[in-house]
């Protein structure tokens, strides 16, 4: 008997509103939901230095650790990487995009983007995040002055601007609403696009039912996102939870079902080049067939 298709969890609505509906199951799709609460790094991969965590979405997928099997959501350019390390394969028939923003305390001195320079800006290693924060800031700042600081997986940057331990951080996603119901100020917006990724094992008939659920479940999240945004709660750190009214949420991650294209492939591969983002990137990247399922 085969396992159950495993769906990595990604804090948003449309898995749960799926999942609740039976748009999965209508589609045949025999499945499993598999929840992570997006923090503590050091659970998934051996952290040398706890106060500038190198570990983030691509050396989970390198690593296999996570929970990334079967179908997982990463930013565009960490799955676009570890997919070209033949470390899954990337899905071109749809992406989404995920509101992202760098924020500071309510009593901190910075009021704009240009202040940020020469700020750390806590971020996650190698996700969403760090690349998203370099492509905002860089509109803003000499590339120069950027300052990163690894700060580990979401809900840890969120614990680390919350008690004052970051001076700003980058949040995505519903950690965004929580940041700014705590008072939190939003410098700059860097939405930004994820990508999905699956197992080379899994069936291409069991991804493509996903996307059926999902695409029933985005309709119904358009429609009247009043009726799903409990689902929230079972994503958010117990600690958040009773600090926080999701109510007052936005709807967070959208997917759009439309084709992730060479040129975006290609851009993003030369882009994480010409910013050195990756180790031994040298020569060309490999071609848009052999990482992605167009």
């Amino acid at each position: 008997m085969s396992e159950p298709f495993r769906i990595s969890a990604h804090g948003r609505l449309q898995d749960w509103i799926a999942d609740e509906q039976g748009y999965f199951s209508d589609a045949g799709l025999d499945y499993e939901i598999a929840v992570r609460t997006l923090e503590n790094a050091q659970q998934d991969v051996a952290v040398a230095d706890s106060s500038n965590v190198r570990v983030g979405a691509y050396e989970l997928y390198r690593a296999g650790a996570g929970g990334k099997r079967d179908m997982s959501c990463a930013c565009h350019w960490a799955v676009n990487q570890a997919a070209s390390d033949a470390a899954g394969r990337m899905w071109g028939r749809a992406y989404s995009v995920l509101p992202s923003a760098i924020f500071v305390a309510a009593d901190s001195p910075v009021e704009s983007p240009e202040q940020l320079a020469g700020v750390p800006v806590t971020v996650g290693y190698h996700s969403g995040s760090h690349f998203s924060t370099i492509q905002a800031l860089e509109a803003c700042v000499e590339p120069a002055d950027v300052r990163l600081a690894f700060g580990g997986m979401p809900y840890d940057r969120v614990d680390a601007l919350v008690s004052g331990e970051a001076e700003a951080t980058a949040a995505w996603g519903a950690a965004t609403y929580i940041l700014e119901q705590l008072g939190a100020r939003r410098i700059i917006d860097t939405t930004f696009m994820a990508a999905f990724m699956f197992d080379v094992q899994s069936e291409t008939d069991d991804v493509e039912r996903y996307f059926a659920g999902l695409r029933r479940a985005q309709a119904d999240l358009d429609f009247a996102p009043e009726r799903h945004k409990h689902h929230y709660l079972r994503e958010i750190p117990e600690r958040y939870r009773d600090r926080v009214d999701v109510r007052r949420f936005g709807t967070g991650e959208r997917i759009v079902f439309q084709p992730y294209t060479r040129e975006m492939y290609e851009q993003a591969q030369g882009w994480m080049r010409e910013h050195d983002l990756f180790e031994d990137l040298g020569g060309e990247a490999p071609d848009y067939a052999a990482v992605v399922q167009a």
